[in-house]
């Protein structure tokens, strides 16, 4: 039987167990939510919800780790003995022998001033990565839902989460509010695709994250659909918050550069010290010289001979070269975007052998494109026309079209091509069955969504299709082609995604009313929109029935674009207009007969996306390979995506094929 844990454990193995049996082990009634004294009592409890701080590393800590070096303290001990043997030396030398033990000091200080300013700038750094962690939530206390800050989170809590929000702790899935859910995991597990989630049980003991599709987890995003959830873990014991645990414990090692320097340290202190007692001892039978009036002062005489010779043969500029050499180095992989704690990593980099990399969002921009778009021109043959987006910008790297094997040639669509069928059906079906929103952030230029990034992708491609007589996007309004759609359609019912069918779909009436009746459009899986399409719309817009050798073409060609080297996701699109204007009578409360109104539908088209490696990948890696680096993909992603993108940033050789082994050729009219 499930306990409520100890402080930041919570609920364990909730995904293996009933919401009831959840909400017995939490002690917490599912409908109205912990009672707010009972939530104060669990927060003092459990503590509150932010993963724990490490204390910070006073000043004194820092400079004295700046001297835990061999070198650095054979030149301490060096510049000891020479302000001893100074104080020796008569008045009129002291201040001249005063000078060398000065410089060493001077030199030390200044190497632990450089380091202390880099480490305390990269902890800021560090510092301000915690804007990853969600500000606030939405929880059911004593039957009402309010706002609270996430950190007041408790083990037990009934939360409510919705598409755009980031989930502020571990919880499980208790009922959805949409007839979806997908989470996007991927700051989690690497998936680049929003995992779809349910509140079923799942059977399996110690599953892992993957297989958990009833849990939530903090840090993680809510791409779509809106669902309640109980409070199962906070802080660090969620699985963000072991990961950090996990990282936190893992013992630094020292770099090759610290490692070269202390032998070079205990070599050096080994020869001199061997060479000074030499020195002082080949003199033992000079001690007694009457020019130093005595044994002892003799032999004082020579020991400082031997120091002497200790401090000129210890470099003490070595340390200060190091530092100078590695703070540099920091300051140039700074202005790459890169945080550097401690100066010695800086060298490690130069010994570095392999690279493993993730792949999403590292190799990868993390932004869905709609690559390619697949529609049937007037002989019912596949048209291609692409675009190289890497990204949701609208305004940019617009469709083309093409008969060059490499694009060099490749021209914009033409736009009265755009504003024709079968493209406009596309875009329709791209811009209704969509949640997802673009905009551009004034202060960096950069383009973002909310929403599913596929979705956000699609509405890319809608904007870049356009609409006769709207104007083209820019960065103050991304959106107006959706902005038309949406003002031409009112959305009468949606059709959510299902496993089943592996579609979803809206129902729209003409904004305009009258007669007309009601239009149907939809998105969804090649394989299974193909099934449910009776006609096929060609270019200029007619209609033909979909034979069955004509649907096999379709799908052949939907298995290139998705096998091939680029490896696509591909979303079909279809569309139905006779529906009646009264839908009433249509099964639409029921997801199980979704599947009985997406029929007799018209297959208009179908889209590539990809989520492309970053500009700069390709020479990185080329570069790595120069130096003999190799560099080691780890992605959770299948075995297609990711080989197609180790072909694109070069670390795979192209297939060998029709296309001469080279990037995939661009099919498509002229």
């Amino acid at each position: 039987a499930m306990e409520v844990g100890p402080p930041t454990s919570g609920c364990t193995d909730a995904h293996a167990c009933t919401v009831e049996q959840t909400a017995a082990a939490l002690a917490v009634d599912v409908a109205a939510g912990l009672s707010h004294a009972e939530a104060g009592r669990r927060l003092a409890r459990f503590g509150p919800n932010s993963i724990p701080d490490e204390p910070p590393t006073s000043w004194l800590k820092l400079i004295l780790a700046q001297f835990d070096d061999l070198l650095v303290k054979i030149l301490l001990g060096a510049a000891g003995v020479s302000f001893c043997l100074a104080l020796l030396e008569e008045s009129d030398n002291q201040w001249h022998a005063m000078v060398e033990p000065f410089v060493i000091v001077m030199i030390l200080v200044l190497n632990a001033v450089v380091g202390v300013w880099q480490e305390s700038n990269a902890e800021r750094a560090i510092e301000a990565l915690k804007a990853y962690e969600p500000n606030d939530a939405e929880v059911i206390r004593d039957g009402s839902l309010r706002v609270i800050s996430a950190s007041e989170l408790v083990p037990g809590d009934l939360i409510r989460v919705a598409a755009g929000v980031r989930v502020p702790a571990d919880a499980r899935l208790v009922a959805l509010s949409s007839t979806t859910l997908r989470l996007d995991q991927a700051i989690l597990t690497g998936e680049s695709a929003p995992v779809m989630k349910e509140a079923r049980m799942v059977a399996e003991q110690g599953a892992e994250i993957q297989a958990r599709r009833n849990m939530l987890f903090s840090g993680t995003t809510v791409a779509y659909g809106s669902a309640t959830a109980l409070v199962t873990s906070t802080a660090a014991g969620t699985e963000i918050g072991k990961i950090g645990a996990q990282v936190s414990a893992t013992e630094t090692a020292a770099s090759p550069l610290k490692v070269k320097l202390d032998e070079f340290g205990e070599l050096l202190t080994k020869v001199i010290a061997v060479i000074c007692v030499s020195l002082w001892l080949l003199n033992i039978r000079h001690f007694t010289d009457p020019i130093h009036g005595s044994a002892m002062r003799g032999a004082v005489y020579y020991f400082k001979i031997a120091i002497a010779l200790a401090v000129a043969a210890i470099p003490e500029g070595l340390p200060a070269v190091v530092t100078t050499c590695l703070a540099l180095g920091t300051r140039r992989m700074a202005a790459k975007n890169a945080i550097v704690r401690y100066l010695p990593s800086v060298e490690t980099l130069g010994a570095t052998a392999v690279i493993c990399s993730d792949k999403t969002g590292t190799l990868t921009t993390s932004q869905m494109a709609a690559r390619k778009v697949l529609t049937l021109d007037a002989a019912a043959e596949a048209r291609l026309t692409y675009s190289r987006a890497t990204g949701y910008d609208p305004t940019v790297d617009g469709l083309m079209c093409g008969t060059d094997a490499a694009g060099e040639r490749a021209s914009p669509v033409p736009a009265a091509e755009r504003m024709a069928e079968p493209l406009q059906s596309l875009a329709a079906v791209c811009a209704l069955c969509n949640h997802a929103h673009l905009r551009c952030l004034a202060e960096t230029g950069t383009w973002t969504h909310s929403g599913e990034p596929t979705e956000a992708a699609l509405r890319s491609l809608v904007e870049k299709i356009g609409v006769a007589g709207v104007p083209p996007p820019d960065r103050n309004q991304p959106e107006r082609a959706s902005a038309e759609w949406a003002r031409r359609y009112v959305v009468v019912a949606t059709l959510e995604f299902t496993r089943e069918r592996k579609s979803m779909g809206v129902l729209c009436a003409p904004a305009a009313g009258g007669a007309a009746g009601c239009s149907l459009f939809v998105k969804g899986a090649p394989e299974s929109v193909l099934a449910r399409c009776s006609h096929a719309m060609l270019e200029g817009g007619a209609v033909l029935p979909l034979s069955e050798p004509l649907r096999r073409s379709i799908f052949a060609s939907v298995m290139e674009l998705s096998g091939g080297d680029e490896a696509l996701r591909c979303l079909a699109a279809a569309v139905r207009h006779d529906f009646p204007a009264d839908v009433s009578g249509l099964p639409l409360a029921d997801p199980e007969r979704f599947g009985e109104v997406e029929s007799g539908l018209t297959f208009v088209g179908v889209v590539g996306l990809h989520d492309p490696p970053r500009p700069e990948v390709a020479s990185a890696i080329a570069r790595c390979a120069e130096a003999g680096i190799r560099v080691v993909v780890v992605t959770g992603d299948n075995n297609l995506t990711a080989e197609a993108l180790c072909r694109q940033v070069g670390l795979l050789p192209w297939r060998t094929g029709g296309n001469g082994g080279g990037p995939p050729r661009p099919r498509g009219g002229a």
